[in-house]
């Protein structure tokens, strides 16, 4: 290395320095990848420099104390240039981008420093400065500029323990004290400092020092899935097991849930707003930790409301309301001509007798779904008539672990009129496409309806075997006789099955 310098020290030397800096640059520049090709100015700025300053010295009169500066001056530019040129070619664009995992950056630094560390004192030797000398005469000024750098020493070995051990690379989640606003993204490790970003699009910066000593949390290792916890408190008087069940059907299909590790539910808590559950979904999106916070929310709230179930909580204002009978009469009348319009608007209840639609409607109740959740699902067990009142459903077919949407319906129609009269499982799966208000009619109150009517079951299996054979793929190819010796054929098999479910003779 000494013997390096020395030769650059010369006029030819520095000429010939300068080719060997420029070709180097030149190379560097060819061969690092676009995005990192800019690089290449930093050698190229130390030669321009070098350059100006050889132009001065041809201005200046030799022997003398500025011409020797000016030359001295010209020769680090040069020796910088030759170091930076030299890592950028042989780390840079030969070493680093061959392997399977970049070097960090601070390693790179570290290297590069190296160089220019040795550079210097062949540059010193050269110059008549023993390095050693140096640094014996002046052991007083080392002890001060040390202590002096104590912490950023201790802020660069910290990150260079954390290059080597990686508890943390870019990218990942991690918190680093108590305070939940320190959460954020890593988008940079350097020597001194680690750069987070948060979810309010702010940067913390971390000296590397603090992070060593701090009990870090890393929430995407040893891989991406992390659970989240929700609270939630529901009455006494709703059984665990009716809770846990409404919990997990809500939670199927909800948005950045994962299915696999399952949500689950726990019992945690008993205290004065009423029995805790806590709820445990997985999700492998950090970034969106609170969008999956409220889905979960808002799929337990639409799912209370269907089920009747209440949050308890404190109240501090309380609302005294009087209701006479005749007041709640009329309320509960106007809900029951409500669902009674729309369920004179279903074609197959035509047949039913004016005050049994009624008695019908009086015993129908009303569910709300929101977007995306699960009506009913193909091959399960069901025994009740759905009547869209508000929104839209998607009706969706599953063949061969494939799912296809067949078809979306929206107010005034129906679906599960034949597993509501028989038993039939659902042929296909339902969902809510928007927030929906459904009619529901169950088959117990359907049956109360019948008995009271027997006859009304020959006209009803009649209307749904013509629906059937109307909705059939096969119409087209039938005659308006064959349809109706189709329809007189249905109807009897449905008939049949309808008095054996409800058990009508």
């Amino acid at each position: 290395m000494k013997d390096f310098v020395a030769q650059l020290s010369s006029a030819s030397g520095q000429s010939l320095g300068l080719v060997l800096a420029a070709a180097l640059t030149a190379l560097a520049y060819l061969l690092l990848p676009r995005s990192e090709a800019k690089s290449a100015k930093q050698p190229l700025l130390f030669l321009v420099g070098h350059a100006l300053m050889r132009g001065l010295l041809g201005l200046l009169q030799a022997p003398s104390s500025l011409h020797t500066t000016v030359n001295l001056v010209a020769l680090t530019l040069l020796l910088l240039a030759v170091g930076r040129a030299a890592v950028l070619l042989v780390v840079e664009a030969l070493f680093v981008h061959r392997l399977a995992r970049p070097l960090p950056k601070i390693i790179r630094d570290i290297i590069q420093a190296v160089v220019y560390f040795f550079l210097l004192l062949a540059f010193l030797q050269q110059v008549g400065v023993e390095p050693g000398q140096l640094l014996t005469t002046s052991a007083l000024l080392t002890a001060a500029v040390g202590l002096a750098l104590q912490d950023t020493l201790g802020n660069l070995v910290a990150g260079l323990s954390v290059q080597v051990q990686q508890p943390f690379t870019v990218g990942d989640w991690i918190q680093f004290d108590t305070d939940p606003k320190n959460v954020g993204r890593v988008v940079e490790i350097n020597w001194r400092a680690t750069t987070l970003l948060t979810l309010d699009e702010f940067h913390v910066v971390v000296p590397n020092g603090q992070l060593a000593k701090a009990p870090l949390r890393v929430f995407t290792r040893p891989t991406k899935v992390v659970r989240r916890n929700v609270f939630v408190h529901v009455s006494y008087a709703i059984p665990p097991k009716r809770v846990h069940k409404i919990v997990l059907e809500a939670l199927k299909g909800a948005q950045l849930v994962l299915t696999s590790p399952p949500p689950n539910i726990v019992t945690n808590n008993f205290d004065e707003s009423g029995i805790e559950y806590w709820i445990r979904v997985y999700i492998d999106d950090y970034a969106k930790r609170d969008i999956a916070d409220g889905v979960v929310r808002d799929r337990l709230w639409y799912a209370f409301k269907r089920h009747g179930l209440s949050i308890p909580f404190p109240q501090r204002v309380v609302h005294l309301e009087q209701h006479s009978d005749e007041i709640r009469e009329r309320e509960h009348s106007a809900i029951v001509q409500k669902q009674r319009e729309v369920l004179s608007k279903v074609d197959f209840l035509s047949v039913i007798q004016e005050d049994l639609l009624s008695e019908l409607a009086a015993r129908a109740n009303t569910r709300l779904f929101s977007t995306g959740e699960l009506v009913v699902r193909q091959g399960e067990e069901s025994s009740e008539l759905f009547i869209v009142t508000r929104g839209e459903v998607s009706v969706v077919l599953s063949v061969e672990n494939a799912e296809r949407e067949v078809s979306r319906l929206g107010a005034g129609q129906f679906f599960g009129e034949m597993a509501l009269v028989t038993g039939e499982r659902r042929k296909a799966t339902v969902k809510a496409a928007t927030e929906c208000e459904l009619l529901v009619i169950t088959r117990v109150a359907f049956e109360e309806v019948l008995r009271k009517a027997p006859e009304a079951v020959e006209a009803l299996g009649h209307v749904l075997a013509r629906r059937q054979v109307e909705l059939g793929h096969h119409e087209a190819a039938m005659s308006v006789d064959d349809q109706k010796l189709e329809v007189e054929r249905e109807s009897n098999v449905l008939i049949r099955r309808i008095k054996k479910l409800f058990s009508i003779g």
